[in-house]
């Protein structure tokens, strides 16, 4: 244990400053980058495809393939939520892909990018109807 360091003062001290760096960078791009609002709802002119927000992009590309895969999603929930219980070691120090976590990471990382690839489908490649098309 000698060569460990106590997470307080020195860790939090690092996590403070990087809390800090990290709000006067959003507040600074807040300030200077325009948010990307469209004009007020209009219930007789929808737009075509009216698109969730970024953040539910890939639920709408999975419903726009049959509602069944809305089964799969809450699923997935579940699997994420019952992710701590799935753990086989305690993991004394932290690291990537631990030998009893791997599954677990896996699962993650392919969740992760699973969810990033169907919103950049959803947002670059959906055009008039909900065809694909072309990102260009």
């Amino acid at each position: 244990m000698s060569d460990q360091v106590p997470s307080s003062p020195h860790f939090f001290r690092l996590i403070r400053r990087g809390l800090l760096v990290i709000a006067v960078f959003l507040l600074v791009a807040a300030w200077l980058v325009p948010a990307p609002l469209e004009t007020a709802a209009d219930p007789m002119r929808a737009p075509n495809p009216a698109k969730s927000a970024w953040f539910l992009l890939w639920l709408q590309e999975l419903v726009s393939h049959g509602t069944g895969w809305m089964y799969a999603v809450l699923v997935l929930a579940a699997l994420m939520v019952a992710l701590p219980w799935l753990r086989r070691t305690t993991g004394e120090r932290a690291a990537w892909f631990q030998p009893g976590e791997r599954i677990v990471g896996a699962v993650v990382v392919t969740l992760f990018a699973l969810v990033v690839l169907l919103t950049a489908v959803g947002l670059f490649l959906r055009g008039e109807n909900w065809q694909l098309r072309g990102p260009f």
